[in-house]
């Protein structure tokens, strides 16, 4: 029998503000974005190395919460004006964790214990960094394994 899907679902903002050099960006308005890519592109290094499906939610803007799914990549989230990413988390914590192994990361303790109700699993942003430096390294390792074999 195949192994479920695992997931992790990753409040965007939530963790830019716990990482500090994207917490740097996020606080000049004009880099803000770079904040949100530079998050999206460990994200995506990690979903690659792990297996492990990433969503990632930020707070919005517009009046509908939106979605884009990257060919292969993340699946991100905009929560609408009237909600919030934790809305969003929450809600597909509490869809999910009774199908597929579901981890919750957010800095935010009501998320975490509604997370944990649900049935998912809970990280800290500072430990999602870790397993993004571990992931970064075991990339790293690998491409010279890679061109020593050649």
């Amino acid at each position: 029998m195949p192994e479920k899907l695992k997931y992790l679902i990753v409040d965007g903002h939530s963790v830019i503000h716990a990482w500090p050099d994207l917490l740097i960006l996020h606080r000049t308005v004009s880099k803000r974005h770079l904040a949100r890519l530079g998050l999206m592109k460990r994200l995506r290094l990690l979903q690659d190395m792990s297996g492990e499906r990433v969503v990632v939610v930020f707070d919005g803007t517009s009046s509908r919460t939106s979605e884009e799914r990257e060919n292969e990549g993340l699946q991100i989230f905009y929560a609408d004006a009237k909600a919030t990413a934790d809305t969003i988390v929450e809600r597909l914590a509490v869809k999910y964790a009774a199908l597929h192994p579901l981890t919750v990361v957010s800095a935010d303790g009501m998320v975490r214990d509604s997370a944990l109700a649900s049935g998912a699993e809970w990280m800290s942003p500072e430990a999602l960094g870790e397993r993004c430096k571990m992931a970064e390294k075991q990339c790293a390792d690998e491409l010279v394994r890679l061109r020593v074999r050649r």
